[in-house]
């Protein structure tokens, strides 16, 4: 009963009488009510003050570290591709998160330059303007869905998602040659 329970999380909401030849449970009514009225519903609590910090700012917040669990997992698997590493002494596992936070640095500045190529929302101001409270779901302005829909710029560029335009740039190259003939010319070739 009790591997039922835990592997349902649902040991809260009765109450069991176990005996040598019995078994019986009873439903906490009042527990399940309760936790049925918060169905759908989270609740931010912060020590701040309703001046220092008000209800809209605190949800915000909040939703903020979304970017830094993504953050977290792009280090690991999709952008960076970090693959795990397993170091028992302290100073190689500060070195290792030293790196990986370094790596997510340059990809972050990286990502915010390459902004106006990327399906990334420039515009998010007006995107957080177009929605009535920090709770609903976040919109995406018009120049990101044009963006979306038309595959393309405003100057007519293709955009594409960080991991094409990386592979893209991947494949540039700038050689610095000289001529046979005269050592001092130096011209640049990019391709």
């Amino acid at each position: 009963v009790g591997e039922v329970l835990h592997r349902h999380k649902m040991a809260k909401h009765f109450d069991l009488t176990i005996g040598d030849a019995s078994f019986s449970f009873r439903r906490k009514a009042e527990a399940i009510a309760a936790e049925a009225a918060l169905d759908g519903l989270y609740v931010v609590r912060t020590n701040l003050s309703a001046e220092v910090m008000g209800d809209a700012e605190t949800v915000t917040a909040y939703k903020s570290l979304s970017r830094v669990e993504r953050a977290f997992r792009s280090i690991k698997t999709v952008d960076l591709e970090i693959r795990p590493i397993f170091h028992w002494a302290s100073p190689r596992v500060k070195a290792h998160v030293f790196l990986c936070m370094l790596a997510y640095h340059v990809e972050h500045h990286m990502r915010s330059k390459l902004a106006p190529l990327l399906y990334d929302d420039t515009d998010r101001e007006t995107a957080a303007r177009m929605r009535n409270s920090a709770v609903a779901k976040a919109q995406r302005s018009p120049s990101a869905v044009r963006k979306e829909t038309t595959g393309r710029t405003e100057d007519r560029l293709p955009v594409q998602s960080f991991q094409s335009l990386l592979g893209d740039l991947a494949t540039y190259c700038r050689i610095q040659a000289t001529t046979p003939l005269n050592e001092n010319y130096v011209f640049t070739l990019t391709s």
